[in-house]
């Protein structure tokens, strides 16, 4: 037999539990080329550029403070208000940005997946990597802030050695973000109604997660519904490791764990099933 190596090999359809892994390490040069296009083509055309990393925070941080800290009076544990509301959404904006656009894989890069060739799930995984570029910024100005606050003197604020989790919450919620927003992505190529749904839901998602408020002020009776949410005690966790303040409970954290890898493995499923007949609903 000829033992010729072949550049393209045709197989038969593959079980629905061949996850095809093995491809996205072949095309990692793709993703680093697809996280540099999401990267230049949002802010070629913009004055200001990634200054806009700052600018974010800073004025939902600022809006919390005067409608949740001064208007409405919600407590902070005692923490500086403006610290802790730029704690809350440093971590909560890369979830939500990573879940809102992976939500629209599909719809958004039809005219490339129907043109050539290569993993679909590399669309997808680069939005997760081009948000880490944001979240670095964003993590570095509210690291500035807190450094402000700790040089102050301020004895509200306990750091601990939970800080060593931070690399592990960051990359569990990205994935979190990621298995929720490929299942909708997968899902809107036959109900186009969840696309006009996603952003109102993820408003909705934050305020069932203690970004604004802590987990403390939540009666007992409804605390299960805000625990039941998995983003929760990754944000709790988050907080208690700079701020000393929040919930921080090992078994709280394995559930959000476990439900990611769930969604994760549903959500890998469903997307390599759609992959293959979308362009007929898209």
């Amino acid at each position: 037999m000829n033992n010729e190596s072949w550049d393209i090999i045709v197989k038969p359809t593959s079980k629905w539990y061949n996850l095809r892994l093995k491809e996205i390490v072949r095309y990692k040069d793709l993703l680093f080329l697809f996280v540099r296009r999401d990267f230049v083509s949002l802010y070629k055309q913009t004055i200001l550029g990634p200054v806009w990393f700052f600018i974010q925070p800073i004025i939902t941080s600022i809006t919390f403070t005067i409608i949740f800290g001064n208007l409405a009076h919600i407590s902070t544990d005692g923490m500086p208000q403006i610290l802790f509301y730029m704690c809350g959404i440093t971590i909560w904006n890369y979830f939500s940005d990573t879940l809102t656009k992976t939500s629209d894989t599909f719809g958004a890069n039809s005219a490339i997946f129907g043109k050539v060739y290569f993993p679909r799930m590399i669309v997808p995984l680069s939005v997760v990597v081009s948000n880490l570029l944001k979240l670095g910024v964003q993590f570095f100005l509210f690291i500035s802030v807190w450094l402000f606050f700790l040089g102050k003197g301020n004895t509200v604020i306990h750091p601990n050695a939970t800080l060593l989790l931070i690399p592990f919450l960051i990359i569990l919620i990205g994935f979190l973000g990621l298995s929720f927003g490929i299942i909708i992505s997968s899902m809107t190529t036959k109900y186009r109604d969840l696309k006009f749904l996603i952003t109102f839901g993820v408003q909705l998602l934050m305020y069932a997660s203690p970004v604004v408020y802590p987990l403390s002020i939540v009666p007992e009776k409804y605390k299960w519904i805000i625990l039941s949410n998995p983003v929760t005690s990754i944000i709790e966790t988050f907080k208690y490791a700079f701020l000393g303040v929040g919930e921080f409970n090992w078994s709280h954290l394995f559930y959000s764990v476990s439900i990611t890898i769930v969604l994760f493995f549903i959500g890998l499923v469903t997307f390599h099933k759609v992959e293959k007949s979308f362009m007929d609903t898209v």
